[in-house]
């Protein structure tokens, strides 16, 4: 009896010190988890604290958390600033075509590298890995020649078109792809469905997390872009939200007037953060499904 009894008791023993140490480590974990939730936040705190205060207030205190006197002044004269409403226009315009082209554009390229069999399959998936690891500024000035000799300089279509499919939403739509089954595209062919059928009607739909997973990427992507609509917008009318907040929150005397720049950088936060409360969930299963880990 001692013999049988005694590797039982070790079992137990054994199992109680596993649950003590998950005990210790699951409420270190969380607070861990709270204290970089926390440090990732201030930044977005004190911009919103920012934006709820006066100029002056803001110069005499700018490290300040709390906003001694809450006003609204800062929005107020954010959007009667001249220009805004089309700066606004034009960041969606441009965000519309290049989310469009990447849904589109991004996913039949990651669909046919992953599904589709044809000559030179990997030099063009090695060429779409090169493209992610090649930095923006070493290839600007090229997209900007290409962009004036096409005469798309100074308009919106030029401004989106370079982001229209970008390497990673390819790379994103590949990896998602592969975990669809051969077997139920195979199944399409025989009942004589063509592959743009294929694509558009059964892949899609299944692609769903990885949809929304390029959709807030080449969202966020447009949205913030400020160097290369910069460049090649020349007038204040193909100006997005980013360049045009620049160029007017400058007051007189080349004095920057951080309380228009704050309430800005709240209205350009917001439709991103919208888009990823709505798209979290299917954000998520994209990534994992993709092994983005």
């Amino acid at each position: 009896m001692t013999t049988i009894a005694a590797p039982r008791n070790a079992e137990i023993t054994g199992e109680r010190t596993h649950v003590r140490r998950r005990s210790v480590a699951r409420p270190l974990l969380y607070g861990a988890l709270v204290l970089c939730a926390l440090l990732t936040m201030l930044p977005f705190v004190w911009v919103l604290s920012g934006s709820l205060r006066s100029l002056d207030e803001i110069r005499s205190d700018p490290g300040a958390w709390l906003p001694h006197h809450v006003t609204l002044d800062n929005f107020v004269r954010l959007f009667r600033t001249e220009g805004f409403g089309r700066f606004l226009v034009n960041s969606v315009v441009v965000a519309v075509i290049v989310v469009a082209g990447n849904i589109v554009a991004a996913s039949a390229a990651g669909y046919a590298l992953a599904k589709l069999d044809f000559a030179g399959k990997r030099i063009a998936f090695g060429a779409v890995m090169a493209a992610m690891m090649v930095p923006f500024t070493t290839v600007f000035v090229t997209q900007f020649v290409i962009t004036v000799d096409l005469g798309l300089a100074d308009t919106l279509t030029g401004i989106a078109l370079p982001g229209a499919a970008l390497p990673l939403s390819v790379f994103i739509m590949r990896q998602y792809a592969l975990s669809v089954p051969d077997e139920l595209l195979e199944a399409a062919r025989i009942d004589g469905a063509g592959e743009f059928r294929i694509f558009f009607r059964i892949f899609l739909p299944l692609a769903g997390p990885a949809v929304a997973t390029i959709t807030i990427m080449s969202f966020l992507f447009s949205w913030n872009n400020f160097i290369w609509p910069l460049i090649v917008a020349q007038s204040t009318s193909s100006y997005t939200l980013p360049v045009g907040l620049a160029a007017t929150s400058q007051a007189a005397a080349h004095v920057t007037d951080y309380g228009l720049m704050l309430a800005g950088a709240i209205v350009v936060m917001l439709p991103v953060l919208v888009l990823f409360l709505f798209l979290q969930r299917y954000f998520v299963q994209g990534i994992s499904g993709t092994g983005m880990r």
